[in-house]
């Protein structure tokens, strides 16, 4: 058996569990990947100060997301078909971080339902929307999180059309997925995991089974999904967003300084700098590049969160030094989710915290709310 000493291993151990086609839906990027591989490429070039002789005997990763108290300053961003890496993977993954004490949030293209997940855990999570040319559906998502007492709404502001992925053309992985013959035989050879998904319970978007208006079979429900996005938008629509909801709203998908003052105005309680995981924009920036601009933008008028590219607890603090409050993961427990379900899962976030603690004694670090720029080392 693998040890399991860092994300990657996690990884590792994901790939050689799942079906091809649904690794590469998560690992995969739009076109050339190189936004993709910029947000990972980036965080190289950003070094820590090495600082010693400073008592750091007592530390504490905890803090505070949104006012409220989390173990660590990490979010398990939402994923959509994360069912599809392990069965009920949405949620065993909000079970993971609910007891490891940080948020979780549920995509609206899940494989469990709101329903679902709110049946099965016993904490609040965050729920995640987009925005869809059916107004109806989009208030009944809203509405639907609202009964299910979600603590907060993440609206994705960076999908007005979907950046192509070749990997998921390749593979069939469409919404839903249609599976290629070479997929069929891959499954095949990993009788665990389609044993485990055929006992999920759903093997379709929870969210969206027997909601889609006329939808009569997956491929209409495709369709639907489809004609769903490339619509005209403005920062209206989030005005009226923030009109059907009653508590927090997060603004995922903020890459421009601009932007971020716009989402600053909103209303909103908090912006995500993120390219998407580089699955959309290729050829943007890396998330990591432009946080520090955003951050000073905005200053404390809102609560500035990151996306993109953490794999290590070393990231964590280069993203917090650089303006975060705290951090987003998506690729990093999914590989957990993959490699072992909720335990992977749970391993993922202790991996993280146990890196980010060790990088904070060695930059001379006790607390969070002492990461800044200084921790930076100077070019």
């Amino acid at each position: 058996m693998r040890t399991i000493t860092c994300i990657e291993d996690l990884r590792q151990a994901a790939a050689g569990k799942v079906p091809r086609a649904f690794f590469d839906f998560v690992e995969g990027g739009s076109y050339a990947e190189q936004t993709l591989g910029a947000n990972r490429a980036d965080f190289g070039c950003i070094k820590l100060r090495q600082r010693v002789l400073a008592d750091v005997a007592d530390r504490q990763t905890r803090t505070t997301i949104l006012g409220d108290p989390v173990a660590l300053p990490l979010a398990l961003a939402p994923i959509g078909l994360a069912g599809m890496l392990h069965r009920d993977g949405e949620i065993l993954a909000c079970r993971a971080a609910q007891e490891l004490g940080i948020p979780y949030c549920l995509s609206t293209m899940s494989v469990c339902s709101i329903e679902d997940v709110a049946e099965a855990v016993d904490a609040p999570f965050w729920f995640q929307v987009h925005f869809m040319k059916d107004r109806g559906f989009t208030r009944s998502l809203v509405e639907r999180a609202a009964a299910a007492k979600c603590s907060a709404l993440v609206v994705t502001v960076d999908l007005p059309a979907f950046g192509q992925r070749h990997r998921d053309i390749r593979n069939g992985m469409g919404v839903p997925p249609r599976l290629r013959v070479k997929t069929i035989l891959d499954i095949a050879t990993k009788p665990a995991w389609a044993l485990g998904i055929l006992r999920g319970r759903r093997w379709t978007l929870g969210n969206l089974a027997g909601s889609v208006p006329g939808a009569k079979s997956a491929a209409d429900v495709s369709q639907w999904i489809a004609s769903q996005f490339d619509t005209p938008l403005g920062w209206s629509d989030l005005e009226w967003i923030a009109g059907l909801w009653p508590g927090k709203i997060i603004v995922k998908g903020i890459l421009d300084v601009e932007d971020a003052r716009n989402a600053m105005k909103s209303g909103a309680s908090a912006l995500v700098v993120s390219n998407h995981g580089g699955r959309q924009l290729d050829g943007g920036p890396s998330s990591i590049s432009v946080l520090p601009a955003v951050a000073d933008a905005v200053g404390s008028s809102i609560e500035v969160l990151f996306d993109g590219g953490i794999r290590t607890g070393q990231d964590i603090m280069r993203a917090l030094a650089l303006g975060a409050r705290a951090c987003l993961i998506g690729r990093a427990y999914m590989y957990g989710l993959g490699a072992g379900g909720l335990s992977g899962v749970k391993r993922a976030i202790e991996i993280l915290r146990s890196e980010l603690d060790v990088t904070m004694a060695l930059t001379g670090v006790a607390r969070i709310d002492q990461i800044d720029r200084g921790v930076i080392a100077a070019a």
